[in-house]
């Protein structure tokens, strides 16, 4: 996803602070103009945050990096106004674990999932993409499924 940038007036960068983390669920998405509410479980935070700002697609089990502010909801209570987001390939092994096994790769569900990412870890993105034929290192996935997780 490419990385969007809030085009309204608002905070400068220096009065913004970073939040990133694993989306897990996606409560609004409005395509036409981009604006998402998201649930992220985000580092050093013990529950789930509501982040809103704009994105070009956001799925769940993807890894955003945003900067903003916090702000008061009266509605909903607090939430984080990004006004940067992006959206990254996960780098943790659960993250990677859970982006594998969202259905986003084609053959891959939560059992390669894990095997994938249990056997080439933060490089598993780059053995898929540029290194496909390495993918049968791992047991049980042979030629066939391969091929379908290389077709275009």
């Amino acid at each position: 996803m490419p990385c969007t940038r809030d085009q309204t007036p608002g905070p400068h960068a220096e009065d913004r602070e970073p939040l990133s983390g694993l989306v897990e669920q996606v409560t609004y998405y409005n395509a036409e103009k981009g604006y998402c509410v998201l649930r992220i479980k985000a580092r050093s935070h013990k529950y789930l945050v509501t982040l809103v700002g704009h994105a070009a697609s956001v799925t769940p089990d993807e890894y955003v990096q945003a900067s903003g502010r916090w702000e008061q909801h009266r509605e909903y209570g607090p939430q984080f106004r990004a006004a940067f987001l992006c959206a990254t390939t996960p780098t943790t092994l659960e993250g990677i674990e859970k982006y594998l096994a969202s259905s986003q790769i084609k053959g891959i569900g939560p059992v390669y999932g894990r095997k994938l990412a249990r056997a080439f870890g933060e490089e598993v993105s780059n053995v898929i993409e540029q290194h496909s034929q390495r993918l049968i290192e791992v047991p049980g996935i042979g030629p066939k499924r391969v091929a379908k997780n290389t077709q275009a």
